[in-house]
């Protein structure tokens, strides 16, 4: 038992290994094993590659890219996810060079920056998405961006493969050379690039794969954009380090998710609470056969524990909860399919092997006292080379001891069982005391006609700050009284942190991953186009 919030690195084998490696060691051992389903919406159309197909592939990617651009280059890959995303992705790993993912969702502005920031020599992007042209919108701001030298479509993908040499030697990659470089994912309105190595993300995804219960040969189906880490690392990278199949859909929608499980024996699928919501409540969820599920994971936002008792009751699967963050190459921390449901319901469990986690003081960066809430910091071979070309950036997120400050506020028990109460920015001080959001959401989400909920410090001449909640109402249920969900909240949290302005709205803004982006609510509370439909009188 702890004494402290300090959890000392527990054994652990980490492997110091190249993704290249990983896939190169499956494809040795399991040749004609499935690695790989392009899960369109159309059956007829879909493409498979076994994993001897998939290295073939990505080996012809990387000898083409290598007659173009030199080890080190960074790579820019603007699309949604296709199979075509993965074979680049794995090609860019082998030849030695580094992926710059971006989102599809980018405009010309976000694009500008990130391709600029980065470096990026080349881009290859799908001619249109959704309606947008994207190629042209590239090509249009190609003036601005000297560095890149072209502009590949995904459209001419096989003539581009088709023009390897092979002759051309693949050089040695080492574990820790740069493969990603991640850029944040907007919750705070100012995107870094996080450099990432083929050790953490390999390590971090087998870790994650084992604790979920992901045995030799099981199916990830995915939904999560590939740009994204949990996409793009933690459920890919950890299905071919156990010699798994991955079978990756376009984008998320429920009755084709539901359909992949069935269609494919889907074992695990990694999804953020929002689509988790939509996946159970789906009609589809009561007729497809979904026994082939074992666990389902989730993160990325906070996670209710009646949403937990939910999905386990409803699809007879077991659950783990991941948390961290991009520039600790994913998951820091997870539940085991094998913790006690309490745990399960109410901590993201405990740290992964091989890394020193601690709760620290806001300011002193001593570990706290058990069970008292600080900043979660993290030391380890999964913290991030650093920010892209800000190194100023960089030293305020990792410190002189090598300690990453990840941001997020929360608490350790005395087994190491991590609780996170919110971000450290989004604190709320009411009348010198620390309230924390996410401990207020969770409540709220327990009510049955919330949806979704973000609660925000709402400024007060008396108190400093009042507790703000912005609710959006579930579909088929009435608008509940202020009155009556004061009285709910009250019953389970002390009054004080009963929110005392009240919003409802149709959607709250969030990133493409499910997080709730409140620096957008308050920056529109700060522009009055965020008002509050009922301001409860309180004294407390």
């Amino acid at each position: 038992m702890m004494k402290t919030s300090y959890w000392p690195a527990e054994p652990g084998e980490v492997r110091a290994v190249t993704v290249c490696e990983v896939l190169r060691n499956a494809a040795a051992t399991v040749p004609d094993r499935l690695a790989l389903v392009d899960c369109v919406p159309d059956p007829e159309l879909r493409r498979t590659w076994s994993y001897a197909e998939l290295v073939a592939d990505a080996e012809r990617a990387a000898r083409a890219l290598l007659q173009r651009y030199a080890r080190g280059d960074r790579i820019a890959v603007w699309a949604p996810n296709s199979a075509d995303w993965i074979v680049l992705q794995h090609g860019v790993a082998m030849a030695g060079m580094v992926l710059v993912a971006l989102n599809p969702a980018y405009r010309t502005r976000e694009m500008a920056f990130v391709l600029q920031q980065s470096g990026a020599v080349a881009v290859f992007c799908v001619d249109d998405h959704r309606g947008f042209d994207m190629r042209t919108m590239v090509e249009g701001i190609r003036d601005e961006l000297p560095e890149v030298r072209d502009v590949h479509s995904f459209g001419d993908w096989s003539a581009f493969l088709a023009s390897a040499d092979p002759a051309t030697a693949l050089p040695e990659i080492d574990p820790r050379d740069m493969i990603q470089v991640q850029y944040t994912s907007g919750t705070t309105g100012f995107p870094k690039g996080a450099m990432l190595h083929h050790m953490g993300l390999v390590n971090e995804a087998t870790f994650v794969a084992e604790r979920a219960g992901f045995d030799d040969g099981d199916v990830y189906v995915n939904a999560m954009p590939m740009y994204h880490i949990g996409g793009g690392a933690v459920t890919s990278f950890g299905a071919w380090a156990r010699r798994g199949t991955f079978v990756l859909l376009p984008g998320f929608d429920p009755a084709q998710l539901l359909e992949a499980v069935e269609t494919y024996g889907g074992t695990h699928s990694l999804v953020v609470p929002t689509m988790l919501i939509a996946l159970l409540d789906h009609p589809d969820a009561a007729t497809r056969d979904l026994s082939s599920f074992k666990t389902v994971l989730s993160g990325a936002a906070s996670v209710p524990a009646a949403l937990v008792r939910r999905t386990m009751a409803q699809l007879g699967c077991r659950f783990s909860i991941l948390f961290g963050q991009t520039e600790t190459h994913g998951v820091i921390s997870q539940t085991r399919i094998t913790d006690a449901p309490e745990d399960q319901a109410d901590t993201v469990g405990q740290p992964l092997p091989q890394l020193e986690v601690k709760i620290a003081g806001l300011g002193s960066g001593e570990p706290l006292p058990i069970g008292e809430p600080g900043e979660i910091c993290v030391r380890g071979y999964q913290n991030m080379l650093g920010f892209y070309d800000m190194p100023g950036e960089t030293a305020m997120t990792v410190d002189a001891d090598g300690w990453l400050h990840m941001g997020d506020v929360g608490s350790m028990d005395e087994r190491g069982f991590l609780r996170v109460t919110g971000r450290a920015k989004d604190m709320i001080v009411r009348g010198g005391m620390n309230l924390y959001p996410a401990e207020i959401e969770a409540v709220l989400l327990d009510h049955p006609a919330i949806e979704t909920a973000a609660v925000i410090g709402v400024p007060d001449e008396r108190w400093g700050e009042q507790v703000g909640a912005v609710l959006c109402i579930r579909a088929g249920h009435d608008r509940p009284s202020v009155a009556e969900l004061t009285a709910f909240v009250r019953e389970q949290i002390a009054p004080h942190k009963a929110p005392t302005f009240w919003s409802f709205v149709e959607e709250l803004p969030m990133t493409p991953t499910g997080k709730i982006q409140k620096f957008v609510l308050r920056d529109r509370f700060d522009a009055g186009s965020l008002t509050f439909d009922e301001v409860r009188q309180t004294t407390a």
